[in-house]
């Protein structure tokens, strides 16, 4: 039988959660979308569209924010270190997608981006909510990553007030890692735990509480700026051709010809001839056909460049 300072416990637990959402503007009740349930599905679809214009204003006012945020971590990825978000439920996934995304457009190691979400992997297709609750859950996490000083390390939350979020940008920071904390509230404790804090106040949600609207899309829209804008700054593209792109399937096979072609402007022979003379590297098949050097010598530049084509390029016309 429950006893009965149990149960107060657990009320007056309940009644203290209960009163923080309240503050929360992602927690909002919108009383004039309380018979959005009766409402012509065009209608529906109407405001759920006008709501979602209003995301890209959100994350604009944090522009300088985002591309501090963004410099910093490209600085510590530039000496080795990773890029690791951690997130629960719909922010964790968001995190998860945005890391398994880089390898294919970037080329990049699976182990330079990581996304860590509460739960493990089997929480991106089965909810683990329970896991968001704690904070030892995502210092073990990072632990078993062996992070180091040079790691970056984003926590992901709407609300800013997950404890799994708030613990790993906490025990990064302790460990000396770069830390951003990006959130859907302002005053949040996640930003505040980290050091450069991104506050993308969205509002409150077409569904009361429903994180996965407006607060997820202005989430995707600044992880897509974070890792798009770090891999620019590391030289992974050729003006805005990805040329680190990894032609592990046909359709980007033939999408890594067109961005030699479109970079060179050279015949199809040619472009063949190039990316067989340098194992099928896009970037070093351009340096080869633009800086007229063998794929050996495409390759030793390249290295000594850090992997950046325009310095690399330079190089060859210097010499």
């Amino acid at each position: 039988m429950t006893s009965t300072a149990d149960t107060t416990g657990t009320t007056d637990s309940y009644g203290e959660l209960r009163a923080q959402l309240a503050t929360l503007t992602t927690e909002a009740f919108r009383p004039e979308l309380a018979e959005i349930d009766r409402m012509p599905t065009a209608e529906i679809a109407r405001i759920m569209n006008g709501e979602d214009v209003t995301v890209p204003t959100a994350v604009a006012e944090r522009l300088p924010q985002i591309a501090a945020a963004i410099d910093a971590a490209a600085e510590r990825m530039a000496r080795g270190g990773r890029l690791i978000y951690a997130g629960a439920g719909t922010a964790g996934r968001l995190g998860v997608l945005d890391a398994s995304e880089c390898p294919p457009t970037f080329n990049t190691d699976p182990a330079e981006v990581v996304g860590l979400i509460a739960g493990g992997p089997s929480a991106m297709v089965k909810a683990a909510e329970g896991a968001e609750d704690s904070r030892e859950l995502a210092a073990a996490d990072l632990d078993a990553l062996k992070l180091t000083a040079d790691d970056t390390v984003v926590g992901i939350s709407a609300s800013g007030r997950t404890p799994y979020a708030i613990g790993a940008v906490e025990h990064a920071r302790a460990q000396g890692a770069l830390t951003i904390g990006l959130s859907c509230n302002a005053g949040s404790a996640l930003a505040a735990a980290a050091e450069h804090g991104l506050e993308i106040v969205t509002g409150p949600e077409l569904l009361t509480g429903s994180t996965r609207l407006k607060a997820g899309t202005a989430q995707k829209l600044v992880l897509n700026m974070i890792s798009t804008i770090t891999m620019i700054r590391l030289g992974k593209t050729y003006g805005n051709l990805m040329v680190d792109v990894r032609a592990s399937n046909e359709k980007l096979r033939a999408r890594s010809r067109h961005i030699v072609s479109l970079a060179t402007g050279a015949s199809d022979a040619e472009i063949e001839t190039a990316l067989a003379a340098t194992d099928g590297e896009v970037k070093n098949a351009i340096l080869a056909l633009l800086g007229g050097v063998d794929g050996p010598t495409a390759a030793r530049l390249l290295t000594e460049s850090d992997g950046h084509l325009r310095a690399a390029l330079a190089a060859v016309r210097t010499t």
